[in-house]
């Protein structure tokens, strides 16, 4: 059995979507799931299935566009296999809503009377195991490549309770790293049908969070692309952005080597 592909020997927080790292990138997916583990209040938030199937358990869609990206860029992929609102792994340790009791209007009872130790168990369960198995992936593709590109992938509600339409059909989200997001944002926006945000629907200079971990702070180019997840919801279009999305990012991937190869 390749590495990169772990036996499941306990229900691990992760999956690893086998790739070759010599592509020198790697796919995530912070908010593929919406499962509670048994683990955590017995397999249950408090939450019936209708909220547990809304955006404020996962991102709906993200997880396919995800593991088609990896199969048409041939690059690994990690999954989280647990719901942001068990613990949100795109957030630092530190951040306030790492662990939410009230999300977009509705109360999380299984986290109303959340305490320290039980934010220290989920710490250990699933948030650093999860970022422990992203910095082995990279650090196998660092192997292969000095700087590894990172293409993280979310999905959005068009509309948050109480608030109006969201236009954007993508959003891509950057901080201090423009190398992929940049071009990224301005090819595009060269497509007649596309209404995209920079830095829209969310900030990307969120510190602490997934990209600020993994790419900013260690040098890596990286992006955080989120897509409204009603153009995601099912297999066939999660296919479609995939593959629309692939060669325009591998394209940008292999500019950005090049273009630092001939600088030194």
């Amino acid at each position: 059995m390749p590495d990169d592909l772990r036996p499941n020997l306990r229900e691990e927080p992760y999956e690893v979507v086998n790739g070759d790292v010599r592509s020198g990138t790697l796919i995530l997916c912070d908010h593929a799931s919406n499962i509670v583990p048994q683990d955590v209040n017995g397999g249950t938030l408090g939450l019936p299935d209708a909220d547990m199937n809304r955006h404020i358990a996962w991102d709906i869609g993200a997880a396919g566009v995800s593991v088609e990206l990896a199969r048409l860029m041939n690059a690994p992929a990690i999954l989280s296999r647990f719901s942001r609102l068990v613990i949100d792994p795109n957030r630092g340790e530190d951040d306030p809503t790492l662990v939410m009791r009230l999300y977009d209007g509705t109360i999380i009872p299984g986290n109303r009377q959340v305490n320290p130790e039980d934010v220290e168990y989920r710490l250990n369960r699933f948030h650093r195991p999860y970022h422990d198995e992203v910095t082995r992936l990279i650090d196998r593709a660092e192997e292969f490549h000095p700087q590894p590109a990172l293409i993280s992938v979310h999905s959005y509600t068009p509309q948050l309770k109480g608030r109006g339409l969201r236009p954007w059909h993508v959003g891509v989200l950057w901080d201090a790293d423009g190398r992929i997001a940049e071009p990224l944002i301005e090819r595009l926006r060269q497509e007649d049908d596309l209404c995209i945000g920079d830095n829209q629907p969310y900030s990307g200079q969120l510190k602490g969070d997934t990209m600020s971990r993994h790419g900013t702070d260690r040098g890596f180019p990286h992006v955080l692309i989120e897509l409204r997840h009603d153009l995601i919801d099912t297999a066939s279009t999660q296919k479609a952005w995939a593959a629309r999305l692939a060669p325009i990012l591998g394209t940008i991937i292999d500019e950005t080597r090049a273009r630092e190869s001939e600088n030194g």
